[in-house]
């Protein structure tokens, strides 16, 4: 049996953070496995202790959004529509590129539009659930 860590970024706006708080319990606060696989999902997302807030400029907070995807495997991203107005989840999907790191894209309930900076960026998607969602990251992280 074999146990692998992998690294997830969760993207996220601390105004919609119950996005991020159920993404992290559904991912973090659980042990996995997939098939005789044991997975240790480490969160590598952007911490509510140290949330880039005191950034002064847009290449610092570029570069503070690029140190923490290029050490994560799998970048997750809701698609709600407040997507369209963040400038971090653009920062974030440059790096995801840049770095050739897989995008998840999770389709929040009753989402009736998606953010076309994800969708057209996400390797994959897949809907609002625990098991959506994990087996999303394992497929991305696996391939």
């Amino acid at each position: 049996m074999s146990t692998h860590q992998v690294h997830v970024f969760i993207s996220h706006s601390w105004n919609y953070s119950g996005h991020y708080n159920t993404l992290a319990g559904w991912i973090f606060e659980r042990t996995w496995r997939f098939g005789q696989a044991a997975v240790d999902f480490r969160n590598y997302s952007v911490p509510r202790s140290d949330p880039i807030l005191n950034a002064s400029n847009d290449r610092q907070l570029k570069e503070a959004i690029h140190r923490q995807i290029s050490r994560s495997h799998v970048i997750v991203i809701p698609t709600g529509m407040y997507t369209h107005y963040s400038k971090w989840i653009g920062k974030e999907v440059e790096a995801a590129g840049f770095y050739g790191k897989p995008i998840l894209a999770v389709d929040l309930r009753g989402a009736s539009r998606k953010a076309s900076i994800v969708g057209s960026a996400a390797s994959k998607s897949c809907a609002w659930n625990s098991i959506s969602v994990l087996n999303g990251i394992w497929d991305l992280y696996y391939r």
